[in-house]
């Protein structure tokens, strides 16, 4: 599923760019889309705000893009992104999170 999304990722993303200007693209779409993810969230817990979860997933689907970019441009896969946090988090938590 993810190697088809990044494909996808691929075909609307800007073309023509460097690679650093990809990474940088990616890291920036992320900050920003990261950013509204936690807008809505914000207004939910703090302002009473009802929870938009549609117009949240469409955000989070948004941060998943410039994800999906910023490895495109590292030319690393999303599924070995998963595998190496995974990895990470088995060594750091070998027993869980602890509570």
């Amino acid at each position: 599923m993810f190697d088809a999304y990044q494909l996808e990722v691929r075909r609307t993303a800007i073309d023509g760019l460097s690679t650093r200007e990809d990474i940088l693209l990616g890291a920036i779409g992320l900050c920003g889309e990261s950013g509204e993810v936690a807008e809505l969230v914000k207004k939910h817990v703090f302002h009473g705000d009802q929870l938009d979860r549609t117009l949240l997933i469409g955000e989070m689907g948004d941060v998943l893009w410039y994800l999906a970019h910023l490895a495109n441009a590292l030319g690393v896969s999303l599924e070995d992104v998963a595998a190496r946090n995974v990895e990470k988090l088995r060594r750091r938590y070998p027993d869980g999170f602890p509570r």
